[in-house]
């Protein structure tokens, strides 16, 4: 199968082709701004393309070759974003709307899967979000995502492309680095409690958060891979299970796990952040389970899956 993929060098990224190359029939294409030599001796069989996708000349090269699958995951993440929109604009949306048009110029029989991301739903949601709870982006990185996801349906309802966009939940637990990420806090404080180092939390200790291991968010992209959008009932965007649980509940579990007993944690709550990112009601996604798509299971699970792989 010839597998492309976007942001493959990112968290998720790499960690998707690293389960997609253990099988050998796979044939993978991978884009990124750079790629490590190490990495290119490691990935034998695998093609690599840097540069930034918002090139045509690298596009072309990236797709000189058709696809079975694509997943497009480069982005500019959300604080980054909203920092600079004119980026995000040129990244997020432009470069995201022309790579959807050359896919379906080239590949369109392909299966391409979009990582959105769960801030296309905005802020002061209902009590409970299901499949159903209408768009509303309070961000920048959101509206983006929110475009391409309605350009990407309108490409499946006249037959364009089969595609699927996959809203991604919070994605546990990230390299410490500065990324942009606003909600770089929700794989920090697995950073900070594994050193046993103190942390302050930008969210208060009853900020609820939906959250995910990147093997979990791996398993359900690849799985979505294999879903055709004539299945979807019309719905071309699927908003991913995911664990909610409190701040606190989670540093509880990190420090169960790690068997820490003292607290090296305090709270600094940032009312604007803890808005964005600290305040998701319940979530029902009946789509995605009937697809089988799927969060960890347990908070328990979530975090024995990121501290075994931290």
């Amino acid at each position: 199968m010839n597998i492309l993929i976007t942001g493959a060098n990112g968290f998720v990224g790499s960690a998707l082709v690293k389960a997609l190359s253990k099988n050998k029939n796979n044939s993978l294409t991978l884009l990124d701004t750079a790629f490590s030599n190490v990495q290119r001796r490691s990935e034998e069989g695998i093609r690599f393309v840097e540069g930034s996708f918002s090139s045509e000349m690298v596009r072309q090269e990236f797709l000189k070759d058709g696809s079975d699958v694509l997943f497009h995951l480069a982005s500019v993440p959300g604080g980054a974003a909203e920092k600079n929109p004119d980026l995000s604009k040129a990244i997020n949306l432009d470069a995201t709307l022309s790579l959807f048009d050359e896919v379906a110029m080239k590949s369109p029989q392909s299966r391409l899967v979009f990582s959105s991301s769960i801030a296309v739903l905005g802020q002061d949601l209902p009590q409970q979000v299901t499949d159903d709870t209408p768009v509303s982006p309070a961000l920048t990185y959101g509206a983006h995502k929110a475009m391409a996801e309605l350009a990407l349906a309108d490409m499946n309802r006249r037959k364009l492309l089969n595609a699927v966009s996959v809203r991604l939940p919070g994605i546990v637990a990230r390299p410490l680095s500065n990324s942009g990420l606003k909600s770089a806090f929700m794989s920090d404080v697995f950073h900070a409690l594994k050193k046993r180092a103190s942390f302050v939390s930008p969210v208060s200790p009853n900020a609820t958060l939906w959250i995910m291991s990147v093997q979990q968010c791996v398993a359900n992209l690849i799985q979505a891979s294999s879903i055709n959008s004539d299945n979807l009932a019309l719905k071309n965007a699927i908003t991913l299970p995911a664990i909610r649980c409190s701040m606190v509940e989670l540093i509880e579990e990190i420090n169960t796990q790690l068997n820490n007993q003292s607290n090296v944690v305090t709270y600094e709550p940032d009312d604007e952040l803890e808005r964005a990112f600290g305040s998701y009601p319940k979530l029902e996604t009946l789509l995605a389970d009937s697809i089988g798509l799927k969060h960890n299971g347990t908070l328990k699970n979530l975090v024995n899956d990121v501290l075994e792989n931290l």
